[in-house]
């Protein structure tokens, strides 16, 4: 819906991190854009809000920003960037329901933002999202987006007599018992959230002494910056450390995941310039994440074996 609303075209240009799930990309893809791979900071996993500037040119359409594990990307200075050329940004917030950035909820900085609701989020109904308006002239477009194209809200609030065919669109609404599933979950935040930043602490607090004399990072969350607890990462010292701590997790029946591929060295990716070091902090970090289990009703006990397994291996 985004990309539909801001009218991309064949030849368009996004500014996109390679650092990303495919979903970003592809839908600004799908309308003939070419994706221009930013590389990500080394701290907070975000776009590199440095090195946009240098990838703006006259057929940049969109900037799209990923806050990564639901941390704020620097969004003050994106902005500053985006806005003497006219270009919109676009917040992929799948990771940062509920998340801000100096105060400010994400999803809320950009001209538009996107929602995930997949299983694998805070608040999930299985599959779907939203999309969050923050820009009011695409307001009236989106519901006839979303409506397969059709006038149909206004015919429900009596603005015509019929509706019909009036533009692009799909069926992009979920269906109501989805909705329902998901607002019983809204209508429980504090709750969710507390137990999900029990979590998060947890493994903070007990995995950082290992962490420091391994040589491992933890997630680093900007002081100005308030996360969600969406997921928890280590950033082992290289990639052969990553992978055999993977194995060593699953031999103790404890499933550990990488995360991203980079895009830029994807099949796809390389149709469209991609090559390696194009991104190099993107490939370095990608190689050395992981993933720990991180789920609602993830118990201490639970917790406690998983880093008690994880204190084990040395690095």
């Amino acid at each position: 819906m985004a990309a539909l609303l801001l009218n991309i075209q064949p030849g368009d240009e996004i500014v996109v991190p390679s650092f990303t799930f495919v979903s970003t990309i592809n839908a600004f893809v799908l309308r003939g854009a070419r994706p221009v791979f930013c590389d990500i900071r080394t701290d907070t996993l975000n776009i590199d809000e440095q090195k946009i500037g240098s990838l703006i040119t006259s057929r940049t359409r969109a900037i799209i920003t990923v806050h990564y594990a639901g941390v704020g990307c620097e969004m003050d200075c994106i902005l500053g960037l985006s806005k003497p050329h006219g270009i919109p940004v676009v917040e992929d917030n799948a990771h940062g329901l509920f998340g801000k950035f100096r105060g400010k909820y994400l999803g809320t900085f950009g001209s538009l933002a996107t929602q995930s609701f997949h299983e694998t989020k805070n608040f999930t109904c299985g599959e779907g999202g939203a999309l969050l308006i923050n820009d009011p002239r695409y307001i009236e477009r989106a519901e006839i987006v979303r409506e397969k194209g059709t006038d149909r809200s206004r015919f429900f609030r009596g603005q015509v007599d019929k509706y019909t065919w009036v533009d692009l669109g799909s069926s992009y609404l979920p269906s109501d018992i989805l909705a329902a599933f998901l607002f019983a979950q809204f209508e429980h935040r504090d709750q969710i959230q507390s137990r999900r930043r029990r979590i998060w602490e947890y493994y903070n607090e007990h995995l950082a002494e290992w962490a420091d004399e391994n040589g491992v990072s933890l997630p680093f969350v900007p002081e100005h910056c308030e996360q969600p607890w969406h997921l928890f990462y280590m950033l082992l010292p290289s990639f052969e450390a990553r992978q055999a701590m993977i194995s060593h997790l699953k031999e103790r029946d404890i499933i550990s995941v990488f995360h991203y591929v980079p895009l830029h060295l994807s099949e796809m990716g390389r149709k469209f310039g991609g090559k390696e070091g194009v991104c190099p902090v993107t490939e370095c970090i990608s190689d050395r994440v992981i993933r720990l289990p991180f789920f609602n009703e993830l118990n201490e006990a639970d917790q406690a074996r998983i880093v008690a397994a994880v204190l084990e291996f040395a690095v």
